[in-house]
């Protein structure tokens, strides 16, 4: 069974190397944004391809770098995760954004998901649950890896 499951594996990675979810980390924590990468970068079927400090940042990069997964902060200064998440769905509406808060039973949280998160998480959950909520939300749909410039 283990000699199957080696070759599962390669296959998987394989094919992981051409079907690569990206990813945008926003938090204005650095420490947060660092956690939540060192995490995600040992996934093969995700790539976190930039972190904002900001909503407003957030915007900008989604703009030029056009990640399928925003994971955003809801309590940040210069521009909040709503009004940053309200302005990507806004323009790029086949965006995913999963929201992160220190409280999800808050009004707050609900604003994130009636401006089009599909989802709120705990931070102190999000280490453990972020991937597979990444990956249930985003479903079969990957993005191709860009070859470089």
């Amino acid at each position: 069974m283990s000699g199957n499951n080696s070759a599962l594996k390669a296959q998987d990675s394989a094919l992981q190397k051409n079907a690569t979810i990206r990813v945008l980390l926003v938090d204005d924590h650095a420490m947060v944004r660092q956690a939540l990468r060192s995490v995600l970068d040992s996934y093969d079927d995700l790539h976190v391809v930039a972190e904002a400090q900001d909503g407003a940042q957030a915007v900008t990069l989604v703009g030029d770098l056009r990640p399928r997964v925003v994971v955003m902060d809801i309590s940040m200064p210069r521009m909040n995760g709503i009004d940053a998440t309200t302005h990507i769905k806004t323009h790029w509406p086949e965006t995913t954004v999963i929201g992160v808060s220190v409280n999800t039973g808050d009004d707050k949280s609900d604003a994130m998901k009636r401006t089009g998160a599909a989802i709120v998480l705990l931070k102190e959950t999000a280490v453990d649950r972020l991937h597979d909520a990444i990956v249930d939300e985003v479903g079969g749909s990957v993005d191709k890896v860009a070859p470089p410039h």
